[in-house]
Order: C-alpha cells, then sequence, then structure tokens
C-alpha cells in the first residue's frame, strides 16, 4: 500500500487469514492495538500488526479459543506491568496443547499398529480380516477339583 503500511488484501495474502477473518479478528479484539486507517478509510496495518496476525495465526492453530487470545491482546495492547497475566495465559494454553500432543500421539500409535498390521496382512496374501480379532481357540475343560463342575 504505502510505505507506512500494508492493505488488508495484502495482509490476508501474507498471513493466509482471509479480508473476513482479519476484520472478524478486528471486531473481537484480537488485534493488539487498533487499525490504523488512511485518508480513503481503508485499514492499515504496520509490520508489527502482521507479525502479531502471524502468532495470531499459530495461537489458532493450536486451538487457543478467540476470547483468550482477545485477553492476551488485551494485556499485550496495555503495555508492559502485566507479564505475569500473559505468561498465566500462555502456560495454561500450553498445557493444553501438551494434552492435545498426547492425545495425538495415542492415534498416532493406533494408527502406526493398523498401517503395521495390513502392510503385513496385504504382503502375506493370507486371508482373513486385519482388523477382526484371531478366533479364539477352544479351551479344554477340565472338572474342578472338589465339586467336579466344569472349568475352562
Amino acid at each position: 500500500m504505502t510505505s507506512t503500511g500494508v492493505g488488508i488484501g495484502e495482509v490476508a495474502r501474507r498471513t493466509g487469514l482471509s479480508v473476513h477473518t482479519l476484520r472478524l479478528y478486528e471486531r473481537a479484539g484480537v488485534l493488539a492495538g487498533p487499525v490504523r486507517r488512511d485518508a480513503a478509510g481503508r485499514r492499515v496495518y504496520s509490520e508489527w500488526d502482521l507479525t502479531w496476525l502471524a502468532n495470531c495465526v499459530l495461537f489458532r492453530a493450536s486451538g487457543m479459543p478467540l476470547a483468550t487470545l482477545a485477553e492476551l491482546a488485551r494485556l499485550v495492547g496495555e503495555g508492559s506491568g502485566n507479564e505475569a497475566e500473559r505468561l498465566e495465559i500462555l502456560r495454561a494454553h500450553r498445557r493444553r496443547v501438551g494434552e492435545q500432543m498426547a492425545r495425538l500421539t495415542e492415534c498416532l500409535e493406533l494408527i502406526d499398529a493398523k498401517v503395521t498390521a495390513y502392510e503385513k496382512h496385504l504382503s502375506s496374501e493370507l486371508p482373513g480380516d486385519p482388523w477382526q480379532p484371531e478366533p479364539a481357540q477352544p479351551r479344554a475343560l477340565v472338572r474342578a477339583p472338589g465339586n467336579g463342575d466344569l472349568t475352562a
């Protein structure tokens, strides 16, 4: 746009966010400061805004709710003196992301096991379905000592 700012279309292109999402973020308070306007009333973003939005993209991709992101933006916009509050927001989000990663690791392990089972099944050309458990082998019944009941 100009040497002093970037227009909304260019910001959308550089961040991967839609113009609609950028306007939503502005209304929701996700930007850490007010968006400047040029003489024609068009939004003008600074390089700092672009860096902030790049962080927002990653926070959202990691599951941070808009309300939490807006709270973090409010604190950043207020300036120094509230770093402990910002840190707590980030620590809480980190805990949630860590829990998600642990769960996703479990999911990936299951998927890997199933992929291995199917590869093994297909390469062996054995009949049957690798998803189904092996049929149980019948066990011999014996008489229990003392009362004579049949047990496996």
